[in-house]
């Protein structure tokens, strides 16, 4: 997949342009409304920073949590913006709303290498209904649209399709290496490939398992995603969480895993508790011993042994999802114990995270450094290797 990227466009192209750049500072906030994660920032630096180095205007647009078409104070960007500033070494601009006259005369009035950054796109109601006429007052900014916000390309939007269908459009650094990575996991991974999957939802992942299925070597398969597996295949897994979810759908994907010569690896034994706290000591059981008072939070030493086998074999490994409970220390062995093994291979093998809680235990670990790539799209990267078409990404031209 070749997509045009913002490379394709030299200096005589975008000095004195107004540049509109669709990122994605989505990040994490806590009470006080600091940003207590801004990788997703860091992530779009280079975009931002090519910009300012070829005399562009830089308008930066992105959403913030889920205001649901509503103005939620906590929710404005000022603290991104802060950060950003920080970051470029530069003063960026944050405006009140990313629409309106106020808005235009900002723009209008523009310097070269200027960056602003407009209010929460998700304010206006518009911008998920991906309508028309909010991407033509959006579009209407600038000259040149730039798509760096991985983690919204699976989402047909105003900022992300509805833009790019008026201005000459490109995919920004982020996008573009986004793209290639997961491109080259579908189409050329180096051998073997393993998929370890965790997190709670199975559902979400169903289609990614039978997607890799003809692609991947092994894919081991832990957390509340092993849990509904092993209830599909008749076993007790107490109060373990277990999504509602249709086994028979379960059981046809763990059927197809078997007919591709047995790639999906599940737990033999887990932690198992009677209440997740960090007070209470887990025990461990073999999963034909789990009791119907029984919650599974982290993989079994065999279990991690059998993994950690498969793993190090490999020479390309994406992760998404942690194994456990890891927010509580004693329930974190298991995923910590992946992170690190996947930290000594560094240098022998392709190690790629894929999204939200995975990268939250890289990170909680100091392992960031160590990976190969850290997708900033979770869901976008899952239905990605899904074998799904995201629209953010279809709508970009060809080179």
């Amino acid at each position: 997949m070749k997509k045009k990227t913002i490379k394709d466009f030299n200096k005589n192209q975008l000095e004195g342009k107004k540049v509109l750049v669709r990122v994605d500072f989505n990040v994490p906030l806590n009470e006080e409304l600091e940003i207590t994660d801004d990788i997703r920032i860091e992530a779009a630096l280079s975009t931002i920073k090519y910009l300012i180095s070829n005399q562009a205007k830089v308008i930066l647009m992105s959403h913030l949590g889920r205001p649901k078409g509503e103005v939620i104070e906590k929710l404005r960007l000022d603290p991104v913006a802060r950060r950003l500033s920080e970051l470029l070494g530069k003063k960026v601009k944050k405006l009140n709303n990313c629409i309106g006259v106020e808005v235009e005369k900002v723009v209008l009035n523009m310097q070269r290498d200027e960056v602003i950054l407009l209010e929460n796109l998700r304010f206006h109601p518009e911008e998920e209904k991906n309508s028309p006429e909010f991407a033509k007052v959006l579009a209407n900014l600038a000259d040149i649209f730039v798509n760096d916000a991985f983690g919204t390309a699976h989402r047909a939007h105003a900022s992300t399709v509805g833009v790019a269908r008026i201005l000459p459009s490109c995919a920004g650094f982020l996008m573009a290496r986004e793209i290639e990575i997961l491109s080259n996991l579908l189409e050329n991974p180096e051998r073997p490939f393993v998929v370890v999957l965790g997190g709670a939802k199975i559902s979400g992942k169903i289609e990614i398992v039978q997607n890799l299925l003809s692609i991947a070597d092994r894919i081991l398969i832990a957390g509340g995603m092993s849990y509904t597996c092993l209830a599909a295949l008749g076993y007790e897994v107490g109060n373990s969480l277990l999504e509602e979810y249709d086994l028979k759908i379960v059981r046809k994907m763990l059927k197809k895993a078997e007919e591709h010569g047995n790639k999906i690896l599940l737990p033999v034994d887990l932690i198992i508790t009677e209440e997740i706290s960090e007070k209470i000591e887990g025990k461990l059981l073999e999963i034909n011993n789990i009791p119907k008072n029984g919650i599974g939070v982290d993989l079994g030493e065999r279990s991690l042994v059998k993994f950690e086998k498969e793993i190090r074999k490999a020479k390309t490994v994406f992760w998404n999802g942690p194994v456990g409970v890891f927010e509580i220390e004693k329930y974190a062995k298991g995923t910590n114990k992946i992170a690190n093994i996947l930290a000594e291979m560094y240098s022998k093998a392709v190690t790629i995270i894929g999204g939200g809680d995975s990268i939250a235990a890289i990170d909680k670990a100091g392992l960031t450094e160590k990976m190969t790539h850290i997708s900033t799209g979770g869901g976008a990267s899952l239905e990605f290797l899904g074998g799904k078409k995201l629209p953010g990404i279809e709508i970009l031209p060809e080179k």
